[in-house]
């Protein structure tokens, strides 16, 4: 197809404006899905995306639409909203020239719409903003219209009004993005040229890249190359996404589309490699900044006959997840398993419940911790990222912790709440400036740390739902913190070491020990449940040991009968005191964990 005839643009928004809504209606009115065949979400093909109703991996799709008697091919990138999943918007930006900027009409612009939006400037990319569900009831249009226009500085008319549930306005839209999106930009060379922003794995085909043809073309047979990894592949099949994986002839330049490698290792493809001919390798594209971890996590197999399932299940998930890093580890209570690295806490949870549901493994996650710079006091300097690894107080002269930026967006009258709850969770509050006719920015640094406390959940609670958060970029800063160590009987349980802010030590301790008391199963001894800090107890409960009633059965006689009984039990008490050991059931780690602040 001609080039001029070809569009690639993403869709952007914050979380639950409608992306993957309005997708469905531009799939349904361009004809690339039957009606029939319509169903909500069609582009999220994970179960779990479903469930949630979230998109949580970015996906592409060809639309052929015709406007005015000429046919025009419409690719299409949605991708997801949530916070932490913002490096999978970043890789889809650099495959498109344009993005629809959406905002629900019923929220209004919230801090992930302004975090996606700079993205899509920094790209260069030519932005459409279009007003969602205008047809609720709850619609402020005029209002959030005004919002738009102060933010991009373009006329009322400039915005698009449209209702994914409807239809509203789609047909419209899409004669929009023909008209103001322009047509890819292709290099000269006619040798090919694709950047990965994506991939995918499957048992029969191998690796299976998702590209943009930047110059040349690519068909079935053709020997390529990996630029970064020099590894040469012959290609099986190419294609593109109708939304389904459909085999095709070639990809043109211009175009969006997939290449089966063959290749079953990992490690040899990656985002935002280019792929070249190895006789006529062309320039290398500009690709990708490799994402860093910020929460990092343990996984074990509940049974270590699964520590091979579950090496093979994280290997096929970093095939699919770039982002997504582990390295083995052993733990003396729980055996061999994987310390983990995730961009967020909801990046942890869907990657954990993938190896629950998709693999069928059952596993134990750990509290989820954050990487410590570490300089003890023979200046030897360390960094951290498991808890139990963190040094003695003692032996620590400084420690530094990711800080991160961060903006709210919430209305006016919870402004005064909101301070309080910034000041327990250590935030620093910069300027705060109106946004709109009713709503107020707050600008601030926080701890990551304490954005894992619960922050998100509170936060939603105390505005009534109404605030919104996006943070970006970490900065070292030094850290009033130590370790917290739990024992259990005698036992450190490395599984629960915590490192705590020393402001809420003694709240902490208390908390999670009275935690752990109520979940762990009653043992055939006493057992004492203990939060360990600076080499002192600061708090502790006892568990208290089952205990038969070994006089049941007596119905009457002497009393000394009953205390020979009563005496023979306490000596055998004593004696399995002396010999006992911890035995913590897999489903006490999974509450904790489960159940984590």
């Amino acid at each position: 197809m001609d080039l001029q005839h070809i569009r690639n643009f993403s869709i952007i928004a914050h979380i639950d404006h409608g992306k993957s809504t309005l997708a469905d209606r531009m799939l349904e009115i361009t004809g690339t899905i039957e009606a029939r065949k319509m169903k909500d979400q069609v582009l999220d093909s994970m179960e779990l995306e479903r469930e949630r109703g979230i998109t949580i991996k970015m996906q592409p799709v060809r639309m052929m639409h015709k406007l005015d008697g000429q046919q025009y091919m419409l690719n299409l990138i949605d991708t997801p909203g949530h916070i932490d999943f913002s490096y999978e918007v970043s890789r889809a930006l650099k495959a498109v020239e344009g993005s629809l900027l959406l905002v629900d009409s019923t929220q209004g612009v919230q801090a992930q719409t302004l975090t996606t939006l700079g993205m899509a400037k920094e790209s260069g990319l030519v932005i459409i903003p279009v007003l969602t569900k205008v047809d609720s009831p709850l619609s402020r249009v005029e209002e959030t219209t005004l919002e738009i226009c102060s933010l991009l500085g373009c006329d009322e008319r400039d915005v698009m009004k449209v209702s994914g549930r409807t239809g509203e306005g789609v047909a419209d839209l899409l004669a929009r993005i023909i008209e103001k999106i322009p047509a890819p930009k292709v290099s000269e060379d006619k040798d090919p040229q694709a950047l990965i922003f994506d991939f995918n794995y499957s048992n029969h085909k191998g690796v299976i890249v998702f590209v943009r043809m930047f110059s040349g073309s690519v068909k079935k047979g053709d020997t390529l190359c990996f630029a970064a990894a020099k590894q040469t592949f012959q290609v099986l099949e190419v294609g593109v996404f109708m939304p389904a994986e459909t085999t095709t002839e070639r990809l043109e330049a211009g175009q969006i589309g997939f290449i089966v490698t063959g290749i079953k290792q990992p490690g040899i493809a990656s985002v935002g490699d280019t792929i070249v001919d190895p006789k006529k390798p062309t320039k290398v594209l500009l690709g990708y900044q490799q994402p860093k971890p910020v929460v990092w996590a343990s996984v074990y197999p509940e049974s270590q006959d699964d520590f091979d399932e579950l090496r093979m299940a994280l290997a096929r998930l970093r095939l699919s997840d770039s982002a997504f890093s582990y390295e083995e580890e052993v733990s003396g209570a729980l055996g061999r398993g994987y310390r983990c690295g995730f961009l967020g806490m909801l990046h942890l949870e869907i990657i954990t419940e993938r190896l629950r549901r998709e693999f069928t493994i059952d596993i134990i996650v750990t509290l989820p911790s954050i990487t410590y710079e570490v300089v003890l006091r023979n200046n030897e300097k360390r960094t951290v990222y498991s808890p139990h690894l963190f040094p003695d107080d003692g032996s620590v002269m400084s420690v530094e912790e990711p800080w991160v930026h961060a903006a709210i967006i919430t209305p006016l009258e919870y402004v005064g709440t909101l301070m309080p709850f910034l000041y327990g969770h250590e935030a620093e509050v910069g300027e705060i400036e109106q946004f709109g006719d009713s709503r107020s920015r707050v600008y601030m640094m926080v701890p990551l740390r304490e954005l894992m406390r619960g922050f998100f959940d509170e936060l939603k609670s105390i505005t009534s739902g109404y605030a919104s958060i996006s943070y970006d970029g970490t900065e070292m800063r030094s850290a009033d913190v130590l370790r917290m160590d739990i024992l259990i009987g005698d036992d450190v349980m490395h599984a629960f070491t915590r490192v705590i802010s020393k402001r809420r030590m003694q709240e902490e301790a208390d908390t999670f020990v009275e935690k752990l008391q109520t979940i762990m199963p009653r043992q055939m001894v006493e057992m004492k449940i203990q939060a360990k800090v600076g080499g002192r107890i600061i708090a502790s409960k006892t568990l208290k040991a089952f205990r038969k009633d070994v006089t049941g059965y007596l119905y009457g006689g002497d009393v000394s009968r009953k205390n020979k009984l009563l005496d023979k039990q306490k000596k055998g008490k004593k004696k399995m005191r002396e010999h006992a050991s911890v035995n913590i059931p897999h489903e006490v780690f999974i509450k904790v964990m489960r159940d984590r602040d």
